[in-house]
């Protein structure tokens, strides 16, 4: 094992959700990633947008409901985000939503990541390929196979 603390890869979502409430599960699903150990949940912030682009932020503690679950991860706060990420968040935004900032780690891939940093490896290029894009890619690669 590697001398230094080792670490998963740490990724970044934002889920942009109509309206100003959050009645889904995705966050019921985040702490169920949390709970298996697949990931460690670094940030959570959430961000509304009004119908005239002005921005606000959705304190988890203290949001009577438009948090929805997600008041139940009012605890996660690293300090990653900061308040400086509302404007960036705000400008992929669109007008009458809400959307969770998430930071997160990648904690299933620790093990690979020591196993590879001690046998030398050393991680030279990354990625993300969104999932709407491998679902259109692989929704046409099955329809140009030949149906039986």
């Amino acid at each position: 094992m590697p001398d230094t603390e080792v670490h998963g890869p740490i990724d970044y979502v934002l889920l942009e959700f109509t309206g100003n409430r959050l009645t889904g599960r995705a966050a019921e699903e985040l702490v169920n990633l949390v709970e298996r150990g697949i990931v460690h949940v670094y940030d959570v912030m959430l961000v509304g947008k009004d119908a005239d682009g002005s921005t606000y932020m959705v304190d988890l503690a203290e949001s009577s409901g438009q948090a929805g679950s997600f008041a139940d991860l009012s605890g996660v706060r690293s300090g990653i985000l900061a308040e400086d990420d509302l404007l960036e968040v705000a400008g992929a935004m669109q007008p009458g939503t809400l959307a969770a900032l998430i930071v997160y780690e990648n904690t299933w891939a620790i093990p690979f990541v020591a196993a590879a940093l001690e046998s030398g490896g050393q991680l030279i290029a990354g990625g993300r390929i969104p999932a709407e894009d491998v679902m259109e890619a692989l929704d046409a690669l099955e329809a140009l196979e030949p149906t039986s």
